[in-house]
């Protein structure tokens, strides 16, 4: 068929794993997982029923059993619940089920975890978790690679050692964990998600060995937002929609997608869909802040940034909404307070970085911005705003070849997008290397330029630099084209008028009665020195006589 699904599948039988999954996904502890099977769950059309008895026949987790010791692992699971992490994992010292095994192990993470956090708000004690933290984590890590040797890992514990080897900075190695688990055990979004998060690069997914699931549906969508392939992500999730109909979270993430190819009105309406029947979910709901934000529509956004303070005041999207509405009002240092806010919550919160970034460019603190900018680029370096945001910085400080490297990395993420390519031009323009602005400029022309600066400026670097009269009024003739069809009136305008009234005064080219016609457009204008242009329209009324 002509579906973007790499691998089809039938509902009852999908509904069925999903209901099972939810079930394993919370005996474990998988919080994330198990409400991202949850909501996918309840995403089916009503009349879909569940197969759940096809369902356990896949799913056999293949995991050792534990008898009796299960309501000891049951127990230590309450612990982890209410984050009694150490409690958990010493009750589980003696432990040999897969999902003791397993308990012990992410309750010992997460303890790690926690203590973690904590010393980045407590420095005093710092240094102390930090070593505490990295010798828990390299025995987890020997023990978990010893029984991988031998092949004792099911898919949970799989995940478990991604994450070990992850947070030991051993990234190769996660990759390959994470790809074991989703084959052991596809339902985990959790797995799915850390093996998306070392994914950089197009080439880098396709060595991937993924299970033929359609949980990599979901993977493969998710894979090509993160990887800017806009309009395919559309596509896939689009074929998801027929399955899960009800699924908010693939309306949010076509948002995105929409929100990517900065058509945010179709955005806009779908994150107004979300919350009209979710009124309380903050999931990507600061992408719909950016929105209101570019298109100044202050109530809105003053509403969004009051019901969530209402709803999540500590929630690292609400800050960033709050800091949103704060930049849209010019407080820009109240906006830095929250975007830092957003930050202690989660300090590896990609938009936060970025954002931040964005109001130190405002306040021309050109350090910090700079600083901001690196610290989103160390979580994703793929964030184009991030290096488009260098780019700006370095121009500020007239360091233009810097500007070039950073934006040329943006370009590179977004080809499609014509802001990166006018900011490149300038760039060269800066440089005196005209004929690489040129192409730049003609890039962002040919890519739909929105802001309509690039006609404007190759006109005058056609006239002014590469001094070819003819090429500039062509670009200068095509902008007023397009200018007049918008009725648009600006200072394009007169560019436009001026250059091609001056040219078209020439008699061989036939064109005296539009240079006649340009040039009683600019005496219309109060922009234009009168005098300059009645000595042009006396010239060119002696022509036509």
């Amino acid at each position: 068929g002509g579906s973007a699904m790499e691998v089809e599948e039938q509902p009852q039988l999908m509904k069925g794993e999903l209901r099972l999954a939810l079930k394993h996904l919370s005996e474990h502890g998988l919080l994330f997982g198990a409400k991202w099977a949850a909501e996918q769950l309840n995403g089916f059309a009503s009349e879909v029923t569940a197969d759940e008895a096809a369902a356990a026949q896949r799913m056999s987790t293949g995991q050792r059993k534990g008898g009796e010791e299960e309501d000891l692992v049951d127990l230590a699971k309450t612990y982890v619940d209410v984050k009694e992490y150490k409690r958990a994992a010493y009750l589980l010292r003696e432990c040999r089920s897969s999902r003791g095994v397993f308990l012990r192990g992410y309750a010992t993470y997460l303890s790690g975890q926690k203590r973690k956090q904590e010393s980045e708000i407590d420095s005093s004690a710092a240094s102390a978790a930090t070593l505490e933290y990295e010798a828990e984590l390299s025995e987890l890590h020997k023990e978990l690679a010893r029984m991988n040797g031998r092949g004792e890992l099911d898919g949970f514990c799989l995940f478990l050692y991604g994450m070990v080897l992850k947070a030991l900075d051993l990234e190769g190695e996660a990759r390959k964990a994470f790809q074991q688990s989703v084959r052991s055990y596809p339902w985990n979004w959790g797995a799915w998600l850390e093996l998306a998060s070392l994914c950089h690069s197009q080439p880098q997914l396709q060595e991937l060995s993924l299970p033929d699931h359609w949980m990599k549906n979901f993977f493969l969508a998710h894979m090509d937002l993160e990887l800017q392939s806009n309009k395919q992500a559309l596509a896939r999730y689009l074929d998801l929609q027929r399955i899960f109909p009800h699924s908010l979270y693939i309306v949010s993430q076509m948002a995105l997608a929409q929100y990517n190819m900065r058509e945010f009105n179709s955005a806009q309406s779908a994150f107004e869909q979300i919350l009209s029947q979710d009124p309380y979910r903050l999931d990507n709901i600061d992408t719909y802040s950016n929105i209101l934000y570019v298109k100044e529509e202050k109530t809105k956004l003053s509403f969004v940034a009051h019901s969530a303070m209402k709803n999540e005041k500590y929630r690292p999207e609400t800050c960033c909404i709050v800091g949103n509405y704060y930049s849209l009002k010019g407080q820009h240092e109240k906006a830095v307070l929250y975007f830092k806010r957003a930050l202690q919550l989660d300090s590896h919160y990609l938009s936060a970085w970025t954002l931040m970034g964005h109001e130190y460019v405002e306040i021309r603190n050109t350090a910090a911005a700079i600083e901001a900018y690196r610290r989103a680029l160390d979580i994703n370096s793929r964030d184009y705003r991030a290096w488009y945001g260098l780019g700006q910085t370095y121009e500020i400080l007239q360091m233009h070849f810097y500007s070039l490297h950073y934006f040329r990395k943006a370009t590179a993420l977004r080809p499609y997008d014509a802001r990166m390519w006018c900011a490149m031009g300038q760039c060269y323009e800066c440089l005196d290397k005209y004929p690489e602005a040129i192409k730049c400029y003609k890039r962002a022309h040919e890519n739909g330029d929105r802001e309509g600066m690039a006609l404007n400026k190759l006109g005058r670097l056609y006239a002014e630099k590469i001094l070819d009269l003819e090429q500039a009024a062509l670009h200068y003739e095509n902008n007023l084209r397009i200018l007049d069809s918008e009725q648009v009136n600006s200072q394009q305008t007169i560019d436009a008028l001026l250059f091609l009234a001056r040219y078209f005064r020439n008699p061989s080219l036939n064109r005296l009665d539009d240079a006649e016609i340009f040039c009683q457009r600019l005496l219309e204008s109060e922009m234009v020195d009168r005098e300059e242009v009645t000595a042009l329209m006396r010239e060119i009324r002696q022509y036509k006589q």
